[in-house]
Order: C-alpha cells, then structure tokens, then sequence
C-alpha cells in the first residue's frame, strides 16, 4: 500500500506499507495531541485497505466522526472491547488469521516480542493489514523501546501548521501538519518527514513548500537520527 508521496515511498524497502505484514505507531510524546495524530494515521492508512475493519480496543473512547474525517467510514468498522492487552492481543491475532478483513487495528501499552512475533506470522501470506498502536505505558517511556517483530515502527507529532493566505487578516490555519519518523524497518534504513494529515481520503500529502524541493534537499531537511 503506497502512500503516494514520493519523497515517502522511495524510502520504504517495500515501496509502501506491506499489507502482509504488521506495523507499529506511536505517538511521539504521552500528549493527547500526538495519540490523536497516531490514532488518525492508523485510521487514514485502514481507510484506503480493502473490506471491513477491525478495530479492537480497551475502552470505547474512539471518535466515529473523527475517523470518518479521516476517511474511515462507520459502517466499515467492527469494534472489538478488550479486557487488557493480553485479550486485545489475542483477538487481534483471530482477526487477522479469519483473512475476511482488510485491516485489524489495536491499541496497546504492552506487547512483549513473542505477542508481536506471532501477529507477523498470523498476517504472513494475507492481504490483512495489521496496525499496532503503542500507548504510553508511563511518563517519559519509549513506546518502541521493547523489541518488536513488526515490519516497520512509526513515531507520529503534531508539528506546526503554515498559515493560509489572508487579506488582511491576522488569522489563518492551514492543513495540519505532523512530523512523521520511521524509527525502524526491515530492509532500510528510518528517516524522518513533514508531512500534512490525512484528508476525508485517508491520504498524506507533502507539504506544498517541499514538493517543489528537489528529493535530496527535502530528505536532508528532515533526516534525523532515529
């Protein structure tokens, strides 16, 4: 699954997201901005799968609305109310394995390597994309510290806004922008990106003032230690 940025998917091993495969996201700080952000990645990225969602959960806090804006319509999504992460692990895994989804989500603080090993092993050979996000166990905690089977791990911020033109106006707020970094992936090599959030089509986009950048301008710009 490409995200259609060329600047993004040049630098996946896979040239996108591997459907059969399990990827992880976590917000970049315990904030409720960055959950919110990793939370509409999650979303945007099951909107463009194919067939119905799973989604599983702890507690029933996720925003019907929210995701439609992202471009996850309610009417695709199964929610699944787990007891703590050890269930929430488990039914992801039976959700993955039915091979009838086109995504199955969850949201966990811990999953220890076994956990994340056999997610990867359930998604072998599907067309189920399985998206893990890693909470916050504590303050000031890495989310990605423990290791992991996953194919690819994210880190996700709010990052500043660009004004919108005015005339006039002091005000103005443009397309919210999020600092996307790929801490790890099999086969390559992490990097980081500005990239804008994702529309009512579930899709990124550069930000205008870096699409006419030439591709080594934009990835030196951005190109952090993971």
């Amino acid at each position: 699954m490409p995200f259609g940025i060329e600047a993004l998917d040049a630098r996946l091993a896979a040239g996108g997201l591997r459907l059969d495969a399990l990827h992880e996201i976590a917000p970049a700080t315990p904030s409720l901005a960055d959950d919110a952000c990793a939370t509409l990645l999650m979303a945007g990225i099951a909107a463009r799968a194919w067939g119905p969602i799973l989604w599983v959960v702890h507690r029933r806090d996720l925003f019907a609305p929210g995701l439609y804006q992202a471009g996850l319509s309610p009417e695709r999504v199964i929610y699944a109310e787990a007891r703590d992460d050890a269930e929430l692990l488990a039914l992801m895994e039976e959700g993955i394995r039915h091979r009838g989804l086109g995504a199955v989500l969850g949201e966990a603080k811990r999953a220890a390597m076994g956990s994340t090993r056999r997610l990867q092993l359930a998604a072998e050979g599907g067309r189920t994309i399985a998206l893990l996000m890693k909470r916050h166990a504590r303050e000031g905690g890495d989310p990605l510290a423990v290791p992991s089977a996953a194919i690819t791990r994210w880190r996700v911020a709010a990052a500043p806004s660009a004004p919108l033109p005015t005339r006039g106006l002091a005000g103005g707020i443009g397309r919210a922008r999020w600092h996307l970094s790929l801490a790890r992936q099999r086969g390559g090599d992490p990097f980081d990106l500005i990239v804008e959030a994702v529309d009512e089509t579930g899709r990124l986009a550069l930000p205008a003032a870096l699409v006419d950048r030439p591709r080594r301008q934009v990835g030196a710009a951005h190109a952090t230690a993971a």
